[in-house]
């Protein structure tokens, strides 16, 4: 039983890898609702893909509020009570800063974040989705989000890049990375099966799923 090994799943992944998809499977399966961001809230996201000088700042500040609010009464005790699962691990938020803020920004974002961050246990599991900047784009562009119909191949390519530098180095709990590009989790109960049993087996802390 997943909920037996794992209290606290976070889902991750690059824009279009699937993550909130993945999240909200996963939720529905321990029958629990998930933690989800809302991009879709972000009242800056359309003009940041327009105009990403101008507009970084607002979009990343409001996504950091946004996700602090979520896991806002996020404790040890509440592990205890109830399962969560999550598509974002704050400590990631960063990473989209460092690549969309200039020096000055940055400096003023860290503070915000040091100040801001909440103290929650880390997860019991990280799964990290991962596809090819080009699967990434089509992938977008078939879902058809009107904040995202400015985004463009190369600043996939950067975020997808620094998404893999990020997780190369993480090490505060156990990352189940999983190549998403044969993988149909929403639609394929057998996909899905495929990947509670990866999880089910995992015995080291970083290990690898892809399938074909």
């Amino acid at each position: 039983m997943l909920t037996d090994k794992y209290r606290y799943i976070v889902v991750e992944g690059p824009i279009g890898a699937g993550k909130t998809s993945l999240a909200r499977r996963i939720a529905a399966h321990c029958n629990v609702p998930p933690t989800l961001e809302s991009p879709e809230d972000n009242p800056f996201l359309a003009s940041f893909y327009q105009d990403r000088k101008r507009y970084a700042l607002p979009a990343q500040l409001f996504f950091l509020f946004q996700r602090a609010r979520e896991l806002e009464g996020f404790s040890q005790m509440e592990l205890f009570k109830r399962v969560i699962v999550s598509d974002f691990l704050i400590e990631k938020d960063p990473l989209f800063a460092r690549v969309t803020l200039d020096d000055d920004e940055f400096r003023l974002y860290q503070e915000v974040f040091k100040h801001l961050n909440p103290q929650t246990p880390p997860p019991d599991l990280v799964i990290y989705l991962q596809a090819p900047p080009t699967v990434l784009f089509e992938r977008v562009k078939r879902r058809g989000h009107r904040y995202e119909r400015n985004m463009d191949e190369d600043y996939l390519a950067v975020i997808a890049e620094n998404y893999h530098r990020f997780f190369y180095q993480y090490e505060v709990c156990p990352v189940l990375i999983v190549n998403s590009i044969n993988l149909n989790f929403v639609d394929d109960e057998q996909d899905f099966e495929l990947l509670l049993q990866r999880i089910d087996s995992m015995r080291g802390q970083r290990e690898f799923f892809s399938k074909g």
